[in-house]
């Protein structure tokens, strides 16, 4: 076993690792493929690492209801999707479903709220309060708000957790 020295992590585990999210995006890929064709609607499927996750996407024309009302179809979708993953592999994943760049585009919003919450609590000096999201959603936030020198928590319960931002 060969050892990476810049992150402590031996190379056969890294290696290992890299084929398990290889084996999701599979597995999710042939599961949402399945999905399109019981469906009837045309989308091509991408897939990707992202990190330490894996990364699908599905992209075309006409699958707006594959995101619904603020994302809640995507969330649901990916959800199952994940179910499928556990079913073939036995493990738990952290698969990021987009489509139609939905979570990209959000991703992009989020990201601006997030700076602007950061801009209010510095400026008023008092915790901001966001509107209720979902855990992705949350997460960019929370790490814009880190990468600004700020600290923010979750509050609340599911469906209304919100993120509030504290100032400096």
């Amino acid at each position: 076993m060969q050892n990476n020295e810049a992150t402590g992590e031996s190379t056969d585990s890294a290696a290992d690792r890299l084929k398990a999210l290889e084996a999701e995006s599979d597995i999710a890929a042939d599961y949402l493929e399945e999905l399109l064709d019981i469906a009837d609607l045309d989308g091509d499927i991408d897939m990707d690492i992202d990190g330490d996750r894996a990364a699908v996407s599905i992209v075309g024309a006409e699958l707006n209801n594959l995101v619904g009302e603020n994302g809640k179809v995507l969330e649901a979708l990916q959800e199952l999707t994940r179910l499928a993953v556990y079913r073939e592999t036995g493990e738990r994943s952290r698969l990021m479903l987009d489509v139609s760049n939905y979570r990209a585009n959000r991703k992009a919003e989020l990201e601006e709220v997030g700076r602007k919450a950061v801009e209010e609590a510095k400026a008023t000096g008092t915790p901001v309060r966001l509107d209720a999201m979902t855990p992705f959603e949350r997460k960019v936030v929370h790490d814009v708000v880190a990468a600004a020198g700020l600290t923010s928590e979750s509050e609340g319960e599911e469906p209304r957790r919100r993120v509030v931002v504290q100032p400096s």
